[in-house]
């Protein structure tokens, strides 16, 4: 069973916070702790691009950013998985260069530290030469960078089942059973 954090920033693409929040408590049966961390430019992202407030309506357990005493702010929280969506070129930058001065850098600081699984889907377009290196960064550090960038091939017909393409890439990434279009089958 796994332990996850999922970070939400202020980058564009609340659609994919909200669906993977979606997805995981659909699939709650393959964790046993979930955790959710929002900036307040996420809050204010989300309800400009989703008009709700509906961050907070999940069975989940919310930690702000201040908040140093959650479990997964040290490695004896043993926390195993942390998904950044999205992942603001602000937080990959802090993240790459190793400062840690919110609950959200500190836990993918921790993340990377003890060799677990750090999931960055970054938003951003297009980048620039700092944010690429800086993905480079994490991901020599051990870090996945997931590109908020949608399929195709399953012929989405709502923004939300585009967003979905990515959804399901990330919980492929992050280890979990799931069903999804799969290429060829």
């Amino acid at each position: 069973m796994k332990k996850i954090v999922i970070a939400i920033t202020g980058a564009s693409g609340s659609v994919y916070a909200e669906g993977l929040l979606k997805k995981l408590v659909l699939l709650k049966d393959q964790w046993n702790e979930l955790a959710v961390v929002l900036t307040e430019n996420a809050k204010t992202v989300w309800q400009t691009e989703l008009e709700n407030d509906k961050w907070s309506s999940f069975p989940v357990k919310y930690y702000t950013t201040n908040d140093f005493n959650a479990p997964f702010a040290s490695g004896s929280g043993q926390f195993d998985t942390m998904i950044i969506i999205p992942c603001s070129m602000g937080t990959l930058g802090r993240i790459a260069t190793g400062i840690s001065n919110d609950l959200i850098t500190r836990a993918a600081d921790v993340i990377l530290k003890e060799r677990r699984k750090l999931i960055c889907v970054v938003r951003d377009t297009p980048y620039n030469l700092i944010h690429i290196r800086n993905m480079e960064t994490v991901t020599l550090a051990g870090g996945i960078i997931c590109p908020a960038t949608p399929s195709f091939y399953s012929k989405p017909k709502t923004i939300e089942e585009v967003a979905a393409t990515v959804v399901d890439r990330v919980i492929d990434l992050a280890g979990l059973k799931n069903q999804s279009f799969r290429w060829g089958q």
